[in-house]
């Protein structure tokens, strides 16, 4: 299972999300507490994020080393300042490969995407139901082999086919994934971070117990003006776990919506 991290507010440094945090995205990628599945999350990892100045599609570094490993990462995060960011260290399903086509955060223009969970035997079960659901544009997007950037990749299909919101497009593809889930007899969970720069949106959600821990919190002393969203709280706050099968929407001003699935 992975660790994820969103970051929606005010503009920071990215160390300050990614190093200061007692119980940050490198720590929990060794030492992580609530995993359901694995012990560490060391194959690969990744960092998106958006300027804050200007109108030009998101950044990203990744990296298939462990995060812990990466000199160059400390550098880059103390210079890159944004008020979008997700980051994810990755603990690769047994069989899929850990090169950069499976590092995430995904991307399809100004949308980026993380996941934590699974498809069941996903090679067996849903791989290809998934893909005759797509579009010719979302089918050509896949770069990689895994399950999460086939599930991005749902959401981009609904994002193109008509004009709905990131929410909406986010709500369609889980209630697809369910349903091929159930006429194929396959166990998923999807926790998700999914964003445009502009607004997030965030779920946790399984087809089965135990769900994939998820957290969220806003205006902190350490990050005012701010909302986080991460696999395990960062450090000792108020965290808001999210109810199971839920989802949340921060918009541009920071207003906080949830909504069972």
């Amino acid at each position: 299972m992975c660790r994820l991290l969103g970051y929606f507010g005010a503009s920071v440094p990215l160390d300050q999300l990614l190093y200061k945090p007692e119980h940050s995205l490198i720590v929990q990628s060794y030492q992580p507490r609530e995993m359901t599945a694995g012990l560490l999350n060391a194959d690969g990892f990744g960092v998106g994020w958006y300027h804050s100045q200007r109108d030009v599609d998101p950044f990203f570094y990744k990296n298939t080393l462990p995060i812990w490993n990466d000199i160059n990462l400390p550098s880059l995060s103390r210079y890159v300042e944004s008020s979008c960011v997700l980051a994810t260290v990755r603990s690769a399903t047994a069989g899929i490969p850990v090169d950069l086509s499976n590092c995430q955060p995904f991307q399809s223009k100004k949308i980026l995407g993380i996941h934590n969970g699974f498809i069941a035997n996903f090679r067996q079960t849903l791989y290809r139901p998934i893909r005759e659901h797509l579009s010719d544009e979302a089918y050509q997007s896949i770069q990689g082999t895994t399950d999460s950037e086939h599930i991005f990749a749902l959401i981009v299909h609904e994002l193109q086919a008509s004009p709905i919101s990131l929410t909406e497009a986010v709500r369609r593809s889980l209630e697809l994934l369910s349903k091929l889930g159930e006429k194929h007899g396959t166990d998923f969970s999807a926790n998700l971070i999914i964003t445009d720069g502009q607004q997030m949106v965030a779920v946790r959600y399984a087809s089965r117990d135990p769900v994939p821990s998820l957290y969220w919190l806003r205006d902190d002393l350490l990050f005012p003006d701010a909302v986080l969203i991460a696999s395990e709280p960062l450090f000792d706050s108020d965290w808001i776990p999210f109810r199971d099968r839920s989802i949340l929407t921060i918009a541009h001003d920071l207003t906080i919506e949830t909504h069972d699935l």
